[in-house]
């Protein structure tokens, strides 16, 4: 098949993803505002957001997981016309999220005494606990959020969560820069200041949504409260279908939270440098989410119309796209590995440290994107077991004992933690890619016999 087969279906491709790409990639540009501000009060502040953030990432994740069990639900009564059962799904998906949220508030600040026994410097685990206090709690409106967010996405209004998450992008700038540096009358809360400006843009997140959405006449009839009460077994399919895509992201996001915590053992600037690293590549990890979501949505559509030649086509299609847009971004990372770390923090060790660590984050870059597209491909033939203990085996068998072995400081160091994530999600990116392999050729195959018949 010629090259020109998968590259006709990019502009495609990209039209479906850009929103999605943008709407997740607030969701780091929060963290990437705070890590910014912060890093100019010294490098244990900001290995306190880093140690503070991988709790609240592992939350967030689980969290995320189980909201997009509501977008496939959406779109299957959107197709059918049903709003009744559109209404009940989005219901029963804000009711789901809001205890999810408060659930995994009570879990991370329960959580907290925790990080005293993982080999932490004592200085950033007294400098990150107030500064979870507070971004925990923001745990709450983020998953109401996620619930109106994928509410809209079902129904292929995917611009609404862009802007919202734009809105409240400003707003934490905002806030951060008055109250982490004590600007006008706000009063100087370092570390707590950058947590209370995460709150509030939160806040304002789930407040724009829900106006936005709520007076557009095409939404209004979802915003009736349905007469039913909540049911069981509406509550279970959600469970059913967010539960092994929580697991998938949860695998993933706690193999980098323990490369947070290897960090913290080797002290606090190489557990400053590995955030820096870690946070540039959660950018450009975020666009190829974008183009994970498109591979859902295309093989889905493609399944449901039992075309399983074209499936294979528009999939590989975006393999490819997202393939090349890494590959753009591991040379921007290579070129400049010394330039991008200055923007975090101003200190030499730890800028030489993070330059280091940007060279194995390129080398991932077409691993980490290829392996969250493919997953992407094979939700949208709802596969998601198999999958699920792909990404298990991958990320905790594979890499993670590489990362233990290799950073240690007797070992490697940093550099050591960074080849075992490389080694995880190479490893990933393979298998997944051999599954959704041999589930297309075998759908083609039965097409075929089918047709014979």
């Amino acid at each position: 098949m010629q090259l020109t087969a998968y590259t006709k279906e990019f502009k495609k491709n990209l039209n479906i993803a850009y929103p999605v790409m943008l709407g997740q990639l607030g969701h780091v540009l929060v963290g990437l505002a705070d890590n910014i501000m912060v890093g100019r009060l010294g490098a244990a502040p900001l290995a306190a957001v880093s140690l503070g953030n991988s709790l609240i990432f592992i939350a967030l994740s689980i969290g995320i997981g189980f909201s997009f069990a509501i977008t496939p639900l959406i779109a299957e009564a959107d197709g059918a016309r049903n709003i009744e059962k559109g209404r009940s799904y989005f219901q029963h998906g804000i009711v789901m999220c809001t205890i999810i949220g408060l659930l995994l508030f009570g879990v991370v600040w329960f959580s907290k005494p925790v990080l005293y026994y993982l080999d932490q410097p004592s200085e950033v685990v007294d400098l990150a606990l107030p500064y979870i206090d507070i971004v925990a709690f923001s745990l709450v409106p983020v998953m109401v959020f996620q619930a109106f967010k994928q509410f809209g996405d079902g129904l292929s209004q995917t611009k609404y969560a862009m802007y919202a998450t734009i809105g409240a992008n400003l707003v934490n700038v905002l806030f951060n820069y008055l109250l982490i540096y004590g600007v006008w009358i706000f009063p100087r809360l370092e570390l707590e200041g950058a947590a209370i400006g995460t709150l509030i843009s939160r806040f304002f997140m789930l407040g724009f949504i829900y106006f936005i959405l709520k007076k557009k006449k095409k939404f209004s009839t979802y915003f009736i409260w349905a007469k039913k009460s909540l049911q069981q077994k509406i509550f279970k399919r959600l469970f059913n279908l967010g539960f092994p895509t929580a697991l998938q992201m949860l695998f993933e996001v706690a193999i980098f939270t323990a490369s947070v915590f290897l960090a913290g053992t080797l002290g606090t600037n190489a557990q400053a440098a590995n955030q820096v690293a870690l946070n540039l590549s959660s950018m450009t990890f975020m666009i190829a989410v974008g183009i994970g979501v498109t591979a859902t949505i295309r093989v889905g559509n493609q399944k449901g119309q039992h075309n399983y030649e074209e499936l294979r086509r528009i999939a590989f299609s975006t393999f490819f796209l997202v393939f090349i847009i890494e590959a753009f971004f591991a040379l921007g990372f290579i070129l400049l590995k010394d330039l991008l770390p200055v923007f975090y923090i101003d200190n030499a060790e730890v800028i030489a440290l993070a330059a280091q660590l940007l060279i194995v984050a390129a080398l991932f870059q077409l691993s980490d994107g290829l392996q969250v597209v493919i997953l992407g491909a094979l939700r949208g033939l709802q596969d998601v077991r198999y999958p699920t203990l792909i990404c298990f085996f991958a990320y905790w068998v594979i890499g993670f004992p590489v990362s233990y072995l290799l950073g240690k400081e007797s070992a490697m160091g940093s550099m050591g933690i960074w080849f075992g994530l490389l080694a995880g999600l190479t490893a990933s990116s393979i298998l997944l890619y051999i599954r959704f392999n041999y589930l297309s050729k075998k759908l083609i195959e039965r097409g075929v016999i089918k047709d014979l018949l």
